[in-house]
């Protein structure tokens, strides 16, 4: 895991949907904290992790961890919200600071196109769909995102966990396990795929 300065990066600002700033620190100030970085709020990945990541709302509730949902830019958010995929506040890193200080990599214009085509995309596209989750291209498609657990009061990073593909997410029973949690959630089902098609 790569080494996170929780003090420096907890400087960094975030801005709330109603608008004001506060500094990522306050986030895990008096709770420890799952902060999910989406790659783009129409990314239609992205919406199915949320969706995925939020069953796990509840446990985390009950276990005193706060589910915060953290995004590169305001485009597409309202269209996401009403679509209810994410279970948490949600902020914006609009200087994209905190996704570089973390280490979420961009990609380029020729690297983002056998990344998004990869097996990992196309289970999680077929997951997606199962689920009736759709997308679309609007925003940054070159931003990935991740995850970074935080224990309370920044005590220590739990976990940083960076997509190395758009289709990489920390599956529900690891998430559980680092916070110590007993989740009363069943994962998305995994569909099988080739090279030509995914079935449930």
């Amino acid at each position: 895991m790569a080494d996170v300065d929780l003090a420096t990066v907890g400087k960094n600002k975030l801005k709330r949907e109603a608008g004001e700033s506060v500094e990522l620190e306050t986030l895990w100030q008096n709770q420890s904290v799952v902060l999910f970085f989406l790659r783009r709020f129409g990314c239609q990945i992205c919406r199915w992790i949320a969706a995925e990541i939020s069953k796990l709302e509840p446990d985390l509730t009950a276990k005193g961890v706060a589910l915060v949902g953290i995004g590169p830019e305001e485009l597409g958010l309202e269209e996401f919200k009403k679509g209810g995929f994410f279970k948490g506040p949600i902020y914006i890193d609009e200087q994209k600071k905190i996704y570089k200080d973390l280490g979420f990599k961009r990609y380029t214009a020729l690297s983002v196109v056998p990344a998004a085509m990869g097996k990992k995309v196309r289970d999680v596209a077929a997951k997606a769909k199962a689920d009736s989750i759709q997308g679309n291209f609007s925003g940054d498609l070159l931003q990935s995102g991740g995850m970074l657990i935080v224990a309370k009061g920044g005590e220590k990073v739990l976990k940083l966990f960076i997509q190395d593909t758009p289709g990489d997410y920390l599956p529900l029973e690891e998430i559980s396990k680092i916070l110590g949690i007993s989740a009363k959630v069943e994962a998305g089902q995994k569909p099988e795929c080739n090279d030509t098609a995914c079935t449930l």
